[in-house]
């Protein structure tokens, strides 16, 4: 039976990829012969853009690693990548057509299987892009699953993830990994950096998070964090802040069984709610 494309946020439209080259487990084959060289040109240009940003703004796990993509003027093959992150860290990319439901997504990441999306935006798209393609989850996440806590976070992320579906609580979880994975920020000697593949793999949000003074950046905590609502078509408007890798493996490996039972009898915040009691983290960077 045919898998079918999933829908979320607040899109009406249906996500693209073709999702008849899905196996049951939304994984699929890298189409490599179909990129064109436009496509390839479209990697070349967001690399080269992205790349050039990273100093002063991203962490230095993610420079350090990201020459471990590899090929940076053209789409890089999923399986050179393989070569070299299965040696580091027991991890793989594998390709999905496209945004896959919370199920296959959690127990692809539960056994340490990476959902890359294998189409590339079209040039018109080069600014923004409403959905991720192959830049925003390679560029974006691989490079960290280099490193090995974040890497083992990532997948025990995905174990957390299998067993909030079964206790209705994904939507309490997701706004974890939004907060973190996808729009984390981490405390560094020299100033806040961040980690997050949305802000990584984005221009505008690159510099609002690290350096505008309009949002407000605030310690990790998962109670707020799950608390928090997000915004899926605007830079965030709070950022959350880690001082390691291993602080976020820790404070997410509790059972957060007790934690979904008390947060679904308090309100939920807004995504630019400010509390009384809350400091900012650092207002700005260098």
């Amino acid at each position: 039976m045919a898998v079918e494309p999933v829908i979320y946020g607040a899109s009406e439209r249906p996500p693209r990829g073709d999702y008849a080259r899905a196996g049951a487990d939304y994984t699929c084959a890298q189409a490599y012969d179909s990129y064109t060289p436009a496509d390839h040109d479209t990697y070349r240009r967001l690399y080269e853009r992205q790349a050039a940003l990273l100093p002063g703004r991203a962490c230095d796990e993610f420079i350090a690693a990201l020459p471990s993509l590899g090929i940076k003027d053209r789409i890089p093959r999923f399986e050179e990548i393989n070569e070299r992150l299965y040696k580091a860290t027991r991890w793989e990319v594998v390709g999905v057509p496209g945004l896959i439901p919370e199920v296959p997504f959690f127990t692809l990441l539960a056994n340490r299987r990476f959902p890359v999306t294998d189409w590339i935006r079209t040039p018109a798209e080069f600014d923004y892009i409403v959905e991720p393609d192959i830049f925003h989850d390679l560029f974006g996440h691989v490079p960290l699953l280099f490193d090995p806590v974040f890497a083992d976070h990532v997948q025990a992320y995905g174990q957390g993830g299998l067993k909030a579906h079964g206790l209705g609580a994904c939507e309490l979880l997701s706004r974890l990994y939004w907060y973190t994975v996808e729009f984390g920020l981490i405390r560094q000697k020299d100033g806040l950096r961040a980690y997050g593949a949305g802000i990584l793999s984005s221009p505008g949000e690159l510099q609002h998070a690290v350096q505008s003074r309009e949002p407000q950046r605030l310690p990790l905590d998962i109670e707020r964090v799950m608390r928090t609502r997000y915004k899926i078509d605007s830079y965030q408007s709070t950022y959350f802040v880690i001082d390691s890798f291993r602080e976020l493996f820790d404070k997410t490996a509790p059972d957060f069984t007790p934690l979904y039972e008390r947060v679904r009898t308090l309100p939920p915040l807004a995504a630019d709610a400010r509390l009384d009691h809350e400091e900012d983290v650092q207002a700005v960077t260098a």
